[in-house]
């Protein structure tokens, strides 16, 4: 039956700050897998001077044992406090104090992987957002900022290493097999920041030198048998802290920093104050487990954790509806970061490539999974105004689209006010708990110290309001003159019926047709809204006027993707394809190939397979133009070629969509390609086949290897038995992960059922988890076109594998994920027993892991796009979920919003 319980809802209108501050927490924990005891002492004042007496103090608490309060060493009576289930409440605390909890918990049942828990025997904490109320009573709140001292006793022979966070202060044993490390953070951090780890490690450690010249020791743990996995991450942490000290001048601010590695973890990595937890498969990277894109995650993913060290640590966020301003503005730092490690020690015109192709890489993820979440029940502000669920909001709106919200201040101001800006950022709130309008307050001052004239006001409606903004775009050019004409409109979305227009900036250039150079942009004089390149657009329709222009001319728009909206442009079929050989933009020529692409599948799919349309003829033209440039990067032509994914067409079409028939749209113009340029494609790979090279991970090697294996998924393609025998050639050949998994997932998608290389690749990987990840999610994602193989049965067959478990968030992820995330052909089989499957997997997550399940539960969100048979089916067992007993809040409110868009 379906909960009584009504969701609660929390409003950021609401916020207040809380009555104490706690201004110093001594922590002593008791180690014990199955009851771990915990003793805080907590030093507490009014928040607020002016606060009246006798307020209570309120501290957050889940699934505690509690021993015992004292306060100011006097053992309270339970008349002297309130016992919930969510927390703990003093009545009469005083204006300052000590208060003494003692506690215990149950790490070894601890499913949820939520505050303390125990993995493979080892101690774990993951805090953020509110895990740590699952340890002890206290101010679980990101503003409370507290000063921390931890006390670990444990067992020496099982837990022989203990981390917390700060710096190492004393360690000795205790006698009776039992030692104690005690740790102190010198610098205040809220208790989502609060780490520990205990149990079998080992470390790979080097000592850097910081800034002023003192030593650092920096450490990567894992469990023994994982050490020749680590150096990786390892150069990762120590290029990160060379970057964020040139390119922002922030440094070090600990003696100490370690990154300890798990494999069961809920999120990807965690920031905690010098002692970052990390999911395995963002540490882990050798050349036999991990593909290049592997290694590019896992530099990524080091960078982002380290460079929170100042945009989230050392300022954090108020509260929790300010989320993006420590993550969007640290994805904006690591995409930055990641761009400039794939450039390193490249040529300016490779180095150039290689940036645009990591700028390429963040837009596909931005419009496949982004625009989705922004069109759908779900939508919200990247600084949202509500919530259920705090944990539902770890989404791709606060992350992506907040990281390209703070890119777009970064164009309006340029490189050196931004940096300017983030100056005074730190400035103002280092040590301080702040909001997302503390942020853009600092980027408008450093915008008016060099232009007073002009304000951030309008641009904040990017925080504010949800949806994805199309702009469409039209033009004339007569007489020397171009009149380009814009309009915006933001579609609405739960809550938000009608929104103000927002401050795009819209970065643009004229390549003249005859040359195929950039002309000047030349704006009409009574107007400065053109600041270099780039045009402020602020108004529902805008019309600018350029001169100069006397011979004719393409614009090309959004240059860069300088901001995260939908573009409709007038361009042509003859336009999109100049620009796509033409444009000095390397993203709008790439994108001008995808909208081609689209173009052509879209005409396929109405046309129920056709392909003698004229956009199918223009796919062809972009694709041979592509293929006889010589002067194109490996990278780039890599991403040139390949089709829009089956996510982004989805949302493209405008009306209600058959999945399964967009697929086969899709496949008939991918095997039409493949049929047509086999030659090509063959002659690209066998000149990038270099078999019994050495393996290194840099951007030169990996765009080779990206596009042989681009060349090889059309080769395979084209159907005969000839080529799927050069993926068996690779396979067994490969001396690498990356080519490796290329050549399997063509023989598991393309081929007969049960091929001998997916046994010999669990054989080979069968200790190895991140491998068997990969072994599970080749199976679940094998598509409809392939009519070797009944994957809906394979995933049935899989959930009994020995190897699989719904405790593991990896391996759930594994399966689960891929099949109803990326498999949208079988997910959204007119049958519906993907969705029933679906279903009944969520509802069982539920009980283990709601976070989990929750990101699990997404799997539905767009399902009144599609067409009536199938959202009668969805709509069956979203209901089915809903009225499970005992739902958990995460679950239930994305189900929730999911069945509430049926009636928007």
């Amino acid at each position: 039956m379906r909960d009584a319980q009504a969701p609660i809802t929390f409003y950021r209108k609401d916020y207040t700050a809380p009555n104490y501050k706690i201004s110093r927490t001594d922590l002593t924990f008791t180690l014990n897998p199955s009851r771990t005891k915990v003793a805080s002492r907590l030093e507490f004042e009014v928040w607020d001077h002016s606060n009246p007496d006798n307020l209570p103090l309120e501290l957050d608490g889940e699934d505690l044992e509690l021993d015992q309060v004292l306060l100011n060493g006097e053992k309270l009576d339970a008349t002297c406090y309130t016992q919930s289930h969510t927390g703990l409440t003093i009545h009469n605390p005083g204006r300052e104090g000590v208060l003494e909890i003692t506690v215990y918990i149950q790490p070894d049942q601890n499913t949820r992987l939520e505050g303390l828990y125990v993995s493979n025997g080892n101690f774990f904490t993951q805090c953020e957002a509110q895990g740590f109320r699952r340890i002890t009573y206290f101010s679980d709140r990101p503003d409370v900022l507290s000063q921390f001292t931890v006390t670990l006793i444990a067992n020496e022979a099982t837990h022989p290493v203990s981390l917390s966070n700060g710096n190492l202060i004393e360690e000795k044993k205790l006698g009776e097999g039992l030692h104690m490390t005690r740790w102190e953070d010198p610098f205040p951090k809220p208790a989502y920041l609060f780490a520990l780890v205990a149990g079998r490690f080992v470390c790979q450690e080097e000592t850097v030198k910081k800034g002023d010249g003192k030593p650092a020791l920096l450490q990567v743990w894992v469990e023994p048998g994982n050490l020749d996995k680590t150096d990786f991450a390892m150069q990762s942490l120590k290029k990160s802290i060379d970057w964020d000290r040139e390119r922002f001048g922030l440094e070090l601010d600990l003696d100490r920093f370690m990154i300890v590695a798990t494999a069961d973890f809920n999120m990807g990595a965690m920031e905690n104050k010098g002692l970052n937890i990390f999911n395995t498969k963002f540490v882990f990277a050798n050349p036999e487990l991990a593909t290049d894109v592997d290694f590019e995650n896992v530099e990524s993913v080091v960078g982002h954790e380290y460079f929170h060290n100042w945009t989230g640590n050392r300022v954090t966020c108020r509260d929790w509806f300010q989320l993006s301003l420590k993550e969007g503005l640290t994805v904006f730092r690591d995409q930055e970061f990641s761009a400039d490690m794939m450039a390193e020690g490249l040529d300016e015109v490779q180095a150039d490539s290689a940036r645009a192709v990591k700028r390429i890489e963040d837009v596909k993820v931005l419009r496949a999974a982004q625009f989705p979440e922004d069109a759908g029940p779900m939508a919200h502000p990247i600084r949202p105004d509500s919530y259920q669920e705090i944990n539902n909001f770890y989404t791709v709106t606060v992350y992506e689209k907040g990281a390209e919200v703070i890119r777009m201040q970064h164009t309006l101001l340029g490189e050196q006010l931004f940096q300017r800006g983030m100056q005074i950022y730190f400035e103002r709130h280092d040590g301080q708990a702040v909001t997302c309008e503390d942020f853009v307050g600092a980027m408008e001052t450093a915008l008016q110290e060099a232009h007073p004239e002009l304000d951030l006001k309008q641009f904040r409606h990017w925080y504010s309001q949800a949806g994805t903004p199309e702009v469409s775009a039209s033009w004339t050019q007569t007489n020397g003159q171009l009149v380009l004409t814009l309009k915006q409109n933001c579609r609405p979305t739960p809550g938000q019926a009608i929104k103000p227009a927002f401050h795009i900036p819209v970065k643009l250039g004229f390549v003249e047709k005859a040359s195929g150079r950039d002309v000047p942009l030349q704006l009409e004089s009574n107007t400065n809204a053109l600041h270099g390149d780039v045009l402020d657009f602020t108004e529902s329709t805008q019309t600018f006027v350029f001169t100069g222009l006397d011979k004719p001319v393409v614009p090309s728009l959004l240059r860069s993707f300088s901001a995260p909206v939908i573009l409709q442009s007038a361009h042509t079929t003859d336009d999109l394809i100049f620009l796509a050989g033409h444009d000095n933009d390397p993203f709008n020529r790439w994108d001008a190939c995808q909208k081609i692409y689209g173009k052509a599948i879209l005409d396929i799919y109405l046309q129920r397979g056709l392909t003698d349309g004229a956009n199918t003829q223009a796919a062809v033209q972009i694709v041979e133009n592509l293929l006889k440039d010589k002067q194109l990067s490996d990278g780039f032509l890599a991403l040139a070629l390949q089709l829009p994914s089956e996510g982004t067409l989805l949302e493209a079409f405008d009306g209600l969509v058959d999945p399964v028939a967009m697929h086969f749209a899709r496949t008939t113009l991918r095997d039409l390609l493949a049929c047509t340029f086999g030659a090509d494609f063959k002659a690209i790979y066998d000149a990038r086949n270099l078999t019994g090279q050495p393996y290194s991970y840099n951007a030169v090697a990996a765009s080779q290897r990206a596009l042989k294996n681009v060349a090889l998924a059309y080769l395979v393609a084209a159907g005969a038995d000839e080529e799927l025998n050069v993926a068996k050639a690779q396979y067994a050949a490969s001396n690498n992960m990356t080519d490796r998994m290329a050549a399997l997932s063509n023989i598991v998608h393309n081929g007969p059922g049960n091929p001998p290389e997916l046994a010999e690749f669990f054989e080979r990987f069968n200790n190895e988890a991140l491998a068997v990840d990969k072994w599970f999610m080749l199976q679940a994602t094998v598509p409809a076109s392939n009519e070797n193989v009944n994957t809906l049965q394979t995933v049935r067959e899989l959930l009994k594998h020995p190897s699989f478990t719904l405790k593991n968030p990896n391996r759930a992820r594994s399966l689960l994920a891929a099949f109803a995330m990326q498999n949208p052909s079988v997910f959204h089989s007119h049958s519906g027993d993907g969705y029933a499957l679906w279903a009944d997997l969520v509802i069982e997550l539920n009980t283990i892991n709601p976070q989990v399940a929750a990101r699990m539960a997404r799997g539905l969100d767009r399902w009144t796009k599609l067409v009536p048979a199938l959202q009668e089916k969805a709509h069956k067992q979203l209901e089915r979920v809903l009225d499970t007993d005992k739902l958990s809040p995460d679950v239930r409110e994305v189900i929730g919003k999911a069945l509430d868009a049926a009636t928007h």
